[in-house]
């Protein structure tokens, strides 16, 4: 006989929820909102729930600090109730926070200057209150005021109570916070409904009267879904994963009478809600989520989750866990040594960021690296290992980690990052790091070493591939002196060498034996997934032994010479070696140099720009109207963003590609002259036009939703 599982399940659920069985009950049917004493609140209609940036306070702000939720019952008479949710938050002014590093990772040392709150003025805010349900979603907005005399930074000034969102029996909901305009990340708290097999709820909610029942069963693997109805009553069942956000339909049914229902192994995780009502309109729903403490849930849970990385340039990396219901995890960096040892988690402190499902959140890295790994973690268990693929960021690297700190008295300190822990350096321990510790801080000193993170602490990845092979030095020398015979032997046979030298001209790619030519990529900044797409560009050309010079790389020295400077002493240096300039249109490339165009003759010329290309054109245009533009400039654009007729005429005096398409081409001009086997070209073509692939994509996702 099947075990009644759900019996067992509301016997041990129901008494750690006391309010299955003592709901307070509200009279009335409007909204009400109070705060404690002192405060002054003022409930608003409702407003649109729209999304807002977060901004940074200049002088003491009210913000909410923590957010409860408890189920009311809304009562017009005694035995005529719905479900309702009662909001508390609590509330802080909170002090202006110290300005954070700029892009260029600066901090200011000094702090900011404060303008000190006067005693007679008041302090204002406005809460937001979100409410999301099955189907239905509302948001409230209540004006609080603080008196002058309340004011005292950092301290919890009072609470604020709001009487009450409506809520479907046995459902789940989801409440945020925020103030407009927000100044910190949102509140958000998660509140399950009592369903109808409470008493509490059968004496006072009169669709609970009416409705359908179901009961869960198991048996070993098998569970079933009793539902006991009469045989003349038809009715809807619908198996669903209440997500947050997303709802996503597992099965849905019109049935008579009783049923038993096997239900899918697959299906079965925390979220996996069912509901009945009665075929008709506008019935009341009974609604419940059975299975939120269920091991084979969970189990079922994390094997339809998936973690994936998402990279562009050299810096970029974003994450996005997918799964059917939410996670209680946290994301954290680890790194993953080269000959196969447990990814080890990053140390602080560098920041865990907690898991929002199927949203897609970035990581803040300097510099990317090939073992530097993500993992999902949740109650202290691995649950998701993701590596970067050989092919975006290459193998592994034979590197250690540095982590550089501080002192009280601003001295710096080292250690490496080992199996056995942190290791000092310089260090007498026994450790490979220790024995190598001298040489690794001259490494870090000559700017030998990568920086991945930069905030209270540095994190530094110094190679180890030198000092690995140092023993191998007589075999390289050995080697060295074979090569040699073999060189002179092909000088005796000029046949041989002519296929050498051959060897050598196709030798283009990262680490080849001829100098990499040098470029300079000049594009408009139309939008900052077109600035993604440019700088993914860029570091596929770097793989191919052509040294690319961008301004995304060099925002420093662009910030301290000016971006007009910049120019000149990378056009010269480019030039000067044999180069070449690259001039990427796009649609706000064309539309500026029409302006610079339509300007030619006039006294007055556009105003000097913090844009690159745009100060660039005061050299630019001069050398393709006078006629010096061939041999130093090409020019190119991506075909399915601006088609290559857009190109203004002026510009079609040196080559112009259209890619992906013409791609070979484009390489061949790039690498310069010299002979180079077409399918080797093709190859390198087609590699370069699948890592441009997801830029592209995500550029043409922004334009057709800019026209839409």
């Amino acid at each position: 006989m099947p075990v009644p599982w759900l019996l067992l399940f509301f016997s041990l659920v129901l008494g750690s929820r006391p309010w299955v069985f003592s709901l307070e009950k509200l009279a009335g049917s409007h909204d009400d909102a109070r705060c404690s004493q002192g405060l002054s609140c003022h409930l608003w209609d409702d407003v649109l729930c729209l999304p807002e940036t977060i901004e940074s306070p200049k002088d003491p702000v009210l913000v909410p600090t923590k957010l409860q939720t408890e189920v009311v019952l809304r009562c017009t008479e005694e035995s005529n109730c719905v479900p309702c949710v009662r909001v508390t938050l609590h509330l802080t002014v909170q002090e202006p926070r110290k300005e954070d590093p700029d892009e260029n990772g600066f901090r200011e040392d000094a702090e900011p200057t404060l303008r000190p709150w006067p005693r007679n003025e008041s302090l204002q805010a406005k809460v937001i209150l979100s409410f999301q349900a099955y189907l239905s979603d509302r948001c409230v907005l209540v004006k609080v005021e603080v008196p002058a005399a309340m004011v005292q930074p950092g301290q919890n000034v009072g609470s604020l109570v709001f009487d009450c969102f409506k809520a479907p029996v046995g459902g789940e909901v989801r409440i945020w916070s925020y103030t407009q305009p927000p100044y910190q990340k949102e509140l958000n708290h998660t509140q399950l409904l009592p369903d109808c097999i409470g008493p509490e709820l059968q004496d006072s909610v009169r669709s609970c009267w009416v409705l359908p029942w179901f009961n869960v069963s198991a048996e070993g693997d098998a569970i079933q879904l009793v539902l006991d109805v009469s045989t003349e009553q038809n009715y809807i069942l619908y198996l669903y994963w209440n997500q947050t956000r997303n709802f996503s339909t597992r099965f849905r049914e019109v049935l008579t009478g009783p049923q038993n229902i096997t239900l899918n192994q697959t299906d079965l995780v925390p979220c996996l809600c069912i509901q009945m009502w009665p075929n008709m309109h506008d019935a009341i729903r009974n609604s419940h989520c059975p299975f939120w403490e269920d091991s084979r849930a969970h189990k079922n849970l994390w094997s339809h989750s998936k973690l994936k990385l998402q990279f562009w340039g050299t810096t970029g990396l974003s994450w996005r866990v997918e799964a059917p219901c939410h996670l209680s995890a946290e994301i954290v960096l680890c790194w993953k040594p080269m000959n196969s040892e447990p990814c080890q988690p990053l140390p602080l402190p560098l920041p865990r960021q907690n898991v929002t499902v199927n949203k897609s959140q970035d990581l803040p890295l300097r510099t990317l690296h090939p073992n530097v790994c993500v993992q999902v973690w949740s109650r202290e268990t691995l649950q998701i290992q993701e590596c970067p693929q050989e092919d975006i960021l290459g193998p592994l690297r034979d590197d250690v980690l540095l982590l550089e700190t501080w002192g009280p008295q601003e001295n710096r300190s080292f250690c490496a990052m080992e199996t056995s822990g942190c290791t000092p350096l310089p260090s007498i321990a026994h450790t490979r790091a220790a024995l190598l510790g001298k040489q690794l801080l001259q490494d870090l000193q000559s700017g030998q070493c990568v920086q991945l993170w930069n905030d209270t602490g540095i994190l530094w990845a110094c190679s180890l591939q030198k000092y690995t092979h140092e023993r191998w030095v007589l075999v390289w020398l050995a080697f060295l002196l074979l090569a040699a015979c073999i060189l002179l032997l092909l000088l005796l046979n000029r046949g041989g060498m002519k296929g050498w030298l051959q060897f050598l001209k196709e030798d283009y790619r990262y680490g080849g034996a001829s100098r990499p030519r040098r470029a300079l990529l000049l594009y408009s900044p139309d939008h900052a997934s077109f600035e993604r797409l440019v700088g993914t560009l860029a570091t596929a050309l770097r793989q191919l032994h052509i040294s690319v010079s961008v301004d995304l790389w060099h925002r420093r020295e662009l910030s301290a010479l000016g971006p007009l400077a910049w120019f000149h002493a990378q056009r010269r240096q480019a030039l000067q070696e044999g180069g070449v300039v690259i001039l990427l249109f796009s649609p706000g490339a064309v539309t500026l140099c029409q302006e610079w165009l339509q300007e030619v003759g006039v006294a007055q010329r556009p105003a000097p720009t913090a844009d690159t290309f745009a100060a660039s054109l005061s050299c630019v245009l001069p050398d393709f109207l006078e006629g010096r533009a061939a041999g130093c400039y090409v020019v190119a654009c991506f075909e399915e963003l601006l088609p290559p007729k857009g190109i203004p005429d002026l510009f079609q005096a040196v080559p112009v590609f259209s890619l992906p398409s013409q791609m070979p081409a484009f390489l061949k001009a790039l690498l310069g002259a010299g002979k180079r086997r077409q399918d080797t070209l093709k190859a390198h073509a087609t590699r370069v036009g699948q890592y441009l692939q997801p830029a592209l994509e995500e550029c043409l996702q922004l334009g057709s939703s800019s026209s839409l």
